[in-house]
């Protein structure tokens, strides 16, 4: 599974909105600049996230967004379907996104990707954006800690 930019940017956005709780509307252009996130891309998306209901915006000066729902209710599972459809890693094992491949009747590989595919969604399901906030950074050496077999593939 690899996440879309606009899975990515909705994210950054909705964790700035969060991380700034409290402390009224957040601009526009400010969610943008923390986030590294294109203005007019980002425009789109809070739009999405608006219509969802994730978010609300005011207009004026002191205008900007903030978080509407409570982050404790919100899961990564939903953010990632709403923008990018699916978990799943292949389509074959795909409820919502499922294409049939020649090789389902006769595929080796297919059942551990099943099972990647029901991991990964257990786990953002489950996941709360509230939840995400309170977990600290990824530390660079993490990322090396665990490798496939002769450190590759990862």
């Amino acid at each position: 599974m690899q996440l879309s930019m606009r899975t990515d940017y909705a994210l950054r956005a909705l964790f700035a909105l969060i991380e700034h709780q409290g402390k009224g509307p957040l601009p526009i252009i400010e969610i943008a600049r923390r986030n590294d996130i294109p203005k007019r891309f980002l425009e789109q998306i809070m739009l999405d996230l608006k219509a969802k209901g994730w978010v609300s915006s005011s207009i004026g000066v002191k205008g900007g967004y903030v978080i509407a729902k409570n982050p404790d209710a919100i899961t990564m599972g939903e953010i990632v379907r709403h923008f990018d459809g699916y978990l799943a890693p292949l389509a074959c094992v795909s409820v919502t996104d499922y294409k049939c491949c020649s090789q389902e009747p006769v595929c080796r590989f297919r059942h551990v990707m099943l099972k990647s595919r029901n991991m990964v969604a257990e786990l953002m399901d489950r996941t709360t954006l509230a939840s995400v906030m309170k977990d600290v950074t990824v530390l660079q050496n993490e990322i090396w800690d665990h490798q496939g077999i002769e450190g590759e593939g990862i």
